[in-house]
């Protein structure tokens, strides 16, 4: 299986992005909240740069006991990764557009040797 390296996980770590070619497909990988993440660098919406784009919590409706919105805020627990063209959103996890459920960013699988970190493709 083909690997990539892309940075020591120090720099990772810090919060930097790093834009890698892998088979031909432009990949950003960056960390978040103690985890690496690796995604084609393409918005599924117009191709837009989505690993440019800001990180932020999911947006959850709260309701009261009577199902009415009593405001909107963002969620501490998921994360998503915001396009910075129109604003598509991604599950951080998994790579799935919030606005067409079922459809996802390739993922790419982050391997960490020995504090070097590579990207291989997934099955």
């Amino acid at each position: 299986m083909q690997k990539t390296f892309i940075a020591k996980i120090e720099a990772i770590e810090s919060g930097q992005r790093f834009l890698a070619k892998f088979s031909g497909i432009e990949i950003v990988v960056f960390g978040h909240k103690g985890q690496i993440f690796a995604y084609e660098n393409r918005c599924l919406h117009q191709g837009g740069p989505v690993g440019e784009g800001m990180i932020l919590g999911r947006v959850v409706s709260v309701l009261d006991s009577e199902k009415r919105l009593v405001r909107e805020e963002f969620s501490e627990s998921e994360d998503q990764l915001i396009c910075p063209w129109h604003g598509w959103a991604y599950s951080l996890q998994t790579g799935e557009c919030a606005g067409l459920r079922g459809v996802y960013l390739k993922k790419f699988e982050i391997v960490n040797e020995k504090g070097s970190v590579y990207v291989q493709s997934q099955s």
